[in-house]
């Protein structure tokens, strides 16, 4: 078992980039897929800075899109690590965008990624444990492992072999789908 343990405030790392024409989508806003290989470098920067060694992106969970970002803007990205497992962290990222001339700041999206810790074979390796000393810390750490559950419990309740769509059918009566089994 691993014995060495960080304190959430020295895995928080902080990127800012002045968005460009070149970032803008066909409708002139900043391009979603720009700003998620943006997060994807912090997440990869923060766990890296955590673990010590190399990581991999296992999964994101939860990106929405809550404010567009204009060119011209400095969009700032904030990261810390929310969760540690064996071998993989929780990395919390909160995007935000500032208008240079008003100064006025908006919320973009927040976002976890999972990120997992690897050594020079390509092997999953053990990563340091987290100390968190405020409640918000603590927070962050419950709320991830909540969502670790219920994502488990999502896949084990329709990835079983005794998956049956008709127990589920009444459920999706008020949905925009039509069924033909």
């Amino acid at each position: 078992m691993n014995n060495t343990f960080k304190h959430v405030e020295d895995t928080r790392l902080t990127i800012s980039e002045l968005m460009l024409p070149s970032h803008a989508n066909f409708s002139g806003k900043i391009h979603g897929g720009y700003i998620l290989n943006l997060m994807d470098q912090i997440a990869f920067a923060c766990a890296s800075k955590h673990s010590g060694t190399y990581c991999v992106t296992a999964s994101v969970d939860t990106v929405d899109f809550l404010n567009p970002i204009e060119v011209g803007e400095l969009v700032t990205l904030k990261s810390s690590i929310n969760y540690v497992g064996r071998t993989s962290m929780v990395v919390g990222i909160r995007v935000e965008s500032q208008n240079i001339q008003t100064g006025k700041v908006n919320h973009c999206n927040s976002s976890y990624f999972t990120m997992v810790a690897k050594n020079e074979e390509g092997k999953s390796m053990p990563v340091p444990g987290l100390i968190v000393n405020s409640d918000l810390e603590v927070r962050r750490f419950l709320k991830a492992v909540k969502r670790i559950e219920m994502k488990k419990n999502r896949q084990d309740e329709f990835d079983s072999d005794d998956f049956m769509p008709d127990n589920y059918l009444n459920d999706l009566q008020n949905y925009n789908v039509k069924i033909e089994l």
